[in-house]
């Protein structure tokens, strides 16, 4: 059996603006991958990394470079080829996940029970992203997305004014459960006062303190909630590393590089003790169907990529109550 493979990027509106601490998105480019094997097509959707130097364009390219590579292979053997030839990232995380659609619509099987999910899996409660801003307008942000019924917010933090931007967020949806999420940005600071002043406001979990690459500044810090590894984190091989300055890891597919990895990954931190996040990039519901496997464990959930679009694909993941849902 030969593969038939090719591969498109796609350019999504944003709601307004996504904004954090190292800019802003009216858009989202996604890599969109489909693998046919003559009877069945899996697609597959990758973000770009870019805080990696990864573009929608240069990971269209990578997929390009191998197809020659990999057309000839069967599915399964595609797939394990492809974590070779492709390092993490969006292009191997739209192949893989193309692949894994291909082999559970082959096998008429859906991809949770392939991944090795005992039931199929359930509505999530899923955090809302509440972008960066001026108090005042993260409040509003936070007062409108608790009246659509999201119970659980997260907020983008940038190392100045953290506890007024919570307090107000805090004042907008008084009865939403929050983390925050600092985006590298608290190198400078003493994160166990930082946490312990947010965690008065009943913030329940930190994510990525301090540049990736610097994570022994944690070394010693006594905080009194969770800190999470985004960035720093990628895969498997970071766990070790990772375990003695942080209690858990966000798990995303793009970073991991597709849902062969990002299983690894979570069984890499189950065994560590660590807690764990599934989150995505901004993305369509494609992007977050193999993460929504992945999340059924997880202690947080931050699918919202696709809540985040001006559209989504049809026949989406449905949002309502705060839950994320494949159920139409």
């Amino acid at each position: 059996m030969s593969l038939r493979i090719s591969a498109a990027i796609e350019r999504w509106p944003v709601a307004g603006q996504f904004i954090i601490a190292r800019g802003a998105k009216t858009y989202v480019d996604v890599l969109v991958v489909a693998v046919s094997d003559g009877s069945h097509v899996g697609l597959g959707e990758g973000t770009a990394i870019y805080y990696r130097g990864e573009t929608a364009e240069n990971c269209l390219a990578q997929v390009e470079t191998i197809l020659p590579v990999l057309e000839p292979l069967d599915t399964d053997e595609a797939r394990k080829q492809v974590q070779f030839l492709l390092p993490a990232g969006a292009a191997r995380n739209a192949l893989d996940c193309a692949l894994w659609d291909l082999a559970a619509k082959a096998a008429g099987q859906p991809v949770w029970r392939l991944a090795g999910l005992l039931a199929q899996p359930r509505p999530l409660t899923t955090a809302f992203t509440i972008s960066l801003g001026d108090a005042a307008v993260m409040e509003a942000d936070a007062a409108k997305a608790a009246a659509q019924g999201f119970s659980l917010l997260k907020l983008k933090l940038t190392g100045e004014g953290d506890y007024a931007r919570v307090a107000a967020v805090k004042s907008g949806a008084p009865e939403a459960r929050l983390i925050v999420d600092a985006n590298e940005s608290w190198g400078h600071l003493d994160i166990a006062a930082e946490a312990a002043s947010l965690a008065t406001l009943g913030v329940e979990m930190i994510e990525q303190p301090v540049p990736a690459g610097q994570d022994s500044l944690l070394a010693g810090v006594r905080s009194p909630l969770p800190v999470v590894a985004d960035e720093s984190c990628h895969s498997a091989a970071d766990v070790a590393r990772l375990a003695p300055y942080y209690d858990g890891i966000n798990i995303k597919l793009d970073k991991a590089g597709g849902l062969t990895e990002a299983l690894k990954l979570a069984e890499a931190a189950e065994a560590a003790g660590m807690k764990i996040m599934v989150g995505c990039m901004l993305s369509t519901s494609l992007g977050i169907a193999p993460a929504f496997c992945v999340a059924q464990g997880a202690d947080w959930v931050d699918l919202d990529g696709p809540a985040l679009l001006a559209e989504d694909r049809p026949d989406g993941f449905v949002f309502a109550d705060g839950m994320v849902s494949a159920d139409k």
